[in-house]
């Protein structure tokens, strides 16, 4: 075989690295794409890490921040000094045209990834293992980690999943420009909520968390609904655990009263089939879009927000769950990791001005005391979630922990039992009360309401009884 270089484009690269000294901003648009190993040529992938570390510490990126982030790297020099970094910008006068430029280089990049697969995979035939299964299961191994190991999926409006997961097509035309949102703060849609936080606040880090199985992430699904149906809120959600499909199955079974196990079989009476056609209509004009990527860094939803906020305004972030966010550095300790990750998010509310909800996981502790209520100490990892966050709700239904009245009654002897009961405890509030709501829950739709005869929030020292 006749030696071949790898497929690469020098020139592409370098206008990509031209187009972010132009205009550091520009980085928004490809660093979810490319990263410094997808770049041919070395002294470009240490241009483009200078910039990325610019980036991730937040500071500006132009040719002078570059040349002295390059400089604190000893990789000045190396790359061809000041005077690289005018080449570089000389070739690019726009950088109008970045995207195109990065996914030149992802496609180049994967393509020679494609060959060394190959060459892997060559490898595994020249082995001769006696165990065929096991040699084309390794080979399979490699291509399907070629293929998935980057993610590319990025949000999705609730109507493209609606239309594809219901095979609804839809021939909406596309909203126009909308002017930023002057809301000030996103209602819940629950009013003893409302009531205690006025509202999710711009800027805030909420924690919702609470053990399995509790309802926190229909919680935080009913807020996005109460929000973006209800007050025309923009809802950025990110789903680390969920698929998209699986999200909207329990939307539209909440805004369609269908209990989501008839909408998964497709065992729909005819009333009800016309009610969840009806949720649909509804939730296709929800601003809400989802990205259901399975591995994701903060910096990475930061970018990701920062481009739909270009399309629309967005009013809320929500992230499920916390537990699996990755850090953006290496660090070995899953303490340390998850401090940093708090402080990160708190970072993208305050950078982004607008309220940040995190699912977040509860350790084992509540289950070995006598009230299972859960306290702050059970945020599970790391007390830097409590000291991050400015609010921390804990989702608690004592109907969980007591399966029957029978049981209820043996430790309650004189109180009813709370069926369908859960209580939202605000264990947390950095600018104003503590203290507890309660709400009615009905499980097989997900659906979390306000309890018509009593709305009232309950006062701190109400809520430690």
């Amino acid at each position: 075989m006749v030696d071949r270089l790898p497929p690469h484009d020098i020139d592409a690269e370098e206008a990509t690295l031209g187009s972010l000294l132009i205009d550091g901003t520009a980085i928004n648009k490809i660093d979810y794409l490319i990263q410094p190993q997808d770049f041919y040529s070395e002294r470009n992938r240490w241009v483009y890490e200078a910039c990325l570390g610019l980036y991730q510490r937040n500071e500006a990126i132009n040719q002078i921040t570059v040349a002295q982030e390059l400089a604190r790297r000893d990789k000045l020099e190396g790359c061809g000094g000041a005077a690289f970094l005018s080449h570089l910008i000389s070739v690019c006068p726009t950088s109008l045209e970045v995207e195109n430029y990065a996914r030149i280089i992802y496609r180049l990049s994967m393509m020679r990834k494609l060959i060394m697969a190959g060459e892997q995979i060559a490898g595994i035939g020249y082995q001769a293992d006696p165990d065929v299964d096991a040699s084309l299961d390794r080979a399979e191994d490699i291509l399907y980690n070629l293929r998935h190991g980057r993610s590319q999926r990025d949000f999705v409006h609730i109507r493209e999943i609606l239309d594809k997961y219901f095979e609804a097509e839809q021939t909406q035309e596309e909203e126009g420009d909308l002017k930023p949102s002057e809301m000030p703060y996103v209602p819940s849609g629950f009013t003893g909520l409302d009531d205690f936080l006025g509202g999710f606040q711009r800027s805030d880090l909420i924690i919702i968390a609470g053990r399995p199985s509790m309802g926190k992430t229909s919680l935080a699904l009913n807020i996005a609904r109460n929000a973006s149906v209800e007050h025309n809120a923009c809802v950025a959600m990110f789903s680390l655990e969920m698929s998209k499909e699986s999200l909207v199955e329990r939307l539209v079974a909440s805004e369609a009263m269908v209990n989501t196990r008839k909408i998964r079989l497709n065992n729909e009476t005819p009333e009800e089939e016309k009610r969840i056609l009806d949720a649909i209509g509804i939730l296709s004009e929800a601003p809400i879009y989802i990205d259901d990527s399975p591995q994701m860094r903060v910096i990475e939803m930061r970018s990701k927000a920062k481009r739909l906020s270009f399309e629309r305004p967005i009013n809320m972030i929500i992230i499920d769950h916390l537990g699996l966010i990755q850090s953006d550095t290496r660090i070995e300790n899953r303490v340390q990791e998850i401090s940093y990750i708090t402080r990160s998010l708190k970072v993208l509310a305050r950078e982004m001005n607008i309220p940040v909800i995190v699912v977040s996981q509860l350790s084992r502790a509540s289950e070995w005391r006598a009230s299972h209520k859960p306290q702050l100490s059970d945020l599970r990892d790391s007390g830097s979630i409590e000291q991050d966050a400015d609010v921390v709700l804990f989702v608690y239904r004592d109907e969980y922990y007591y399966r029957t009245e029978e049981e209820w009654a043996k430790e309650h002897p004189n109180e009813e039992y709370p069926a369908g009961l859960a209580d939202i405890i605000i264990a947390k509030h950095r600018n104003g009360p503590t203290g507890e709501i309660k709400l009615r829950f009905e499980h097989t739709l997900a659906k979390f309401e306000n309890i018509a005869t009593d709305t009232s929030p309950v006062s701190p020292e109400q809520s430690m009884l």
